[in-house]
Order: structure tokens, then C-alpha cells, then sequence
């Protein structure tokens, strides 16, 4: 997966091609353990009914180790329970950040200017 960073943060947006229940059933698979260095996710319902996810990581590696451990499992074991089959990588569209703000963002580390 190919993530493009901009002001220490990996960022991207996918359009994958399924619907909220295999979403549940996949982030089921998780636990409760946070993905590290995930700052925020959001999964939204398109209008045909597949999801949008834009993510916000920390880092590049950060994203890579999460995906090979914990989130492209989820998803081979849920898809194979279901009985799905041929369903490729969705494509990554690279964004820039421009501003990054909310509850959910870390506030800036004062000494790493210093």
C-alpha cells in the first residue's frame, strides 16, 4: 500500500467494495486494542452502498505494520468465512494535508520545535 505524507502524517482515501455489515464483521476481528499510530478513521456508506475510508496515520510504517498484522488478517479471515473470492487491494488515492485539527489529533509536541 503506498501512502503519501505531508507534515509527519500518512493520509490517504479508498474506496473498498463492501458494504457496513462486512465492515463490522472486519473490525469485529480487531479487538479493542487501538491500531498504533492510526490518529483517525473514518468509514463512510457511499451511495451504492460500498465504503469510503479516509485514514490519518502517524507514519508510513506505522500504517504498513498495522495492515500486516492486524488489518489485512481481519479481512482474509472474514472474507473467507463469508465465502468471498477475487476481491483485490482497493487503489489508494494519495492526499496532501492541508489542516489537521479536532479532538482526536494530537496536540503539536512544544519541543520538538525548540
Amino acid at each position: 500500500m503506498s501512502w503519501a505524507t505531508s507534515a509527519s502524517a500518512a493520509i490517504a482515501e479508498q474506496d473498498v467494495p463492501i458494504n457496513a455489515d462486512i465492515y463490522q464483521k472486519i473490525i469485529q476481528r480487531f479487538g479493542d486494542e487501538p491500531l498504533k499510530g492510526l490518529i483517525v478513521h473514518m468509514a463512510a456508506t457511499q451511495p451504492d452502498g460500498t465504503l469510503r475510508h479516509i485514514d490519518v496515520w502517524e507514519s508510513e510504517e506505522l500504517c504498513a505494520k498495522a495492515f500486516d498484522e492486524r488489518i489485512h488478517p481481519a479481512v482474509h479471515a472474514t472474507f473467507a468465512e463469508l465465502g468471498l473470492t477475487g476481491v483485490s487491494e482497493p487503489t489508494v488515492n494519495r492526499l496532501h494535508l492541508v489542516d489537521l485539527r479536532g479532538t482526536a489529533v494530537p496536540a503539536p509536541d512544544a519541543d520538538a520545535d525548540a
